[in-house]
């Protein structure tokens, strides 16, 4: 354990915290108390932050001066405190009790005169985020506007960190990891390596919710179980009914979801992406349901035909406003939107779909005309 004591130490805090949180309670404490004060203080008190938050992935080494200080005396600073910092891609001009003012790039020190406070030089619109944003909220920021690191301030602007550009990509390969096992319906810790026993208990909530969807369904098919006998090719075609609206609403609601994810489908903007979407399917369901209708016809005869193709229009359509609205209605309520989507979806678009798949086979096969 002294081994791994001392092997912390050299880590940088932040790469520090997020091993030690990683282990059992005891061998935590233990490793903490035989850590140097400094080094200890600083994973403590980033531990003291919530998880996936940038108070967790914050480095407390930071590069700050105050605005009096000129850009000769900064940069004799930066080369003389150079290895106390991770990464000095940035000097933070800060005041006497660390209230974040402004924000001077290497290169700016470089260009300016030696005499030249840091006041002037500033940039003092300086982009930053609070210790409790959240993680992927802070990869979104840095990739928007292409920082190379992002302080962090708490709830009276003092600086208390910064967020490198390293870290982000840590959090930008996590978070799309996770969206993409959440829309699978697995956990983001569930590995192809792992235990069979914890993959096993994290897949099989979902499978059930999968089941009682299924479930549904039949219970659907069983009600319009008469109409079906009158015309077993009801049954015939409905694997091309499910088939077509799950996929239409996968399509949609993987669009939604990394939108989101990306910062570019919000609440605000979410009342246009449902139309925008539901225009989509409307417009797909028009050309999938023509073409439907003409092989069915030539198949099975007209009947058939509308009601097949008069269900591909409305499917997709389903398809494209479940798979918009209800990834944005999540997100509003602030449930993370890949986690639930999946399932909601489909089972929705999949129980409507054949609900209304057996409405038209009612009025259309016993359709009689004069």
């Amino acid at each position: 354990r002294d081994d791994i004591s001392r092997l912390l130490q050299e880590l940088p805090s932040d790469d520090a915290a997020l091993l030690v949180a990683e282990m059992p309670g005891e061998l935590r404490e233990e490793l903490l108390d035989t850590m140097k004060i400094e080094h200890s203080t600083d994973v403590q008190e980033l531990l003291g932050f919530a998880d996936e938050t940038a108070g967790r992935i914050m480095t407390p080494d930071y590069f700050a001066l105050e605005e009096e200080v000129t850009v000769s005396e900064a940069i004799t600073a930066l080369q003389r405190r150079s290895e106390e910092f991770e990464m000095a891609f940035y000097l933070y001009v800060v005041d006497t009790r660390n209230h974040l003012l402004g924000v001077v790039s290497l290169r700016q020190l470089l260009l300016n005169s030696p005499s030249t406070p840091l006041r002037k030089i500033m940039i003092s619109d300086v982009i930053k985020v609070t210790t409790d944003t959240d993680q992927e909220e802070v990869a979104r920021i840095v990739a928007t506007y292409n920082l190379l690191a992002v302080p962090v301030v708490d709830q009276e602007n003092k600086l208390a960190g910064i967020i490198t550009v390293d870290d982000i990509i840590d959090v930008m390969r996590e978070e799309a990891t996770e969206d993409i096992y959440a829309l699978a319906g697995v956990e983001a810790d569930d590995r192809a390596m792992g235990s069979s026993f914890n993959s096993v208990r994290r897949r099989l909530p979902w499978l059930l919710l999968s089941l009682g969807a299924a479930l549904i369904a039949v219970a659907i098919l069983q009600y319009y179980r008469e109409i079906i006998r009158q015309e077993i090719w009801l049954a015939v075609l409905i694997p091309v009914v499910a088939a077509m609206g799950s996929n239409a609403a996968t399509q949609t609601m993987t669009v939604v979801v990394r939108g989101i994810g990306l910062g570019e489908v919000s609440v605000d903007t979410g009342r246009r992406v449902v139309l925008k979407e539901s225009l989509v399917g409307l417009i797909n369901g028009a050309v999938v349901g023509l073409v439907t209708f003409l092989i069915i016809s030539a198949w099975f005869g007209w009947k058939l035909a509308v009601v097949l193709g008069l269900t591909m229009v409305l499917s997709l359509l389903i398809a494209g406003m479940f798979g918009a609205l209800i990834p944005v209605a999540l997100k509003r309520f602030r449930v993370d939107p890949a986690l639930a989507s999946s399932v909601f979806v489909v089972t929705m678009t999949d129980v409507i779909t054949f609900f209304l798949y057996l409405i038209i086979a009612t009025l259309v096969l016993r359709y009689k005309p004069f």
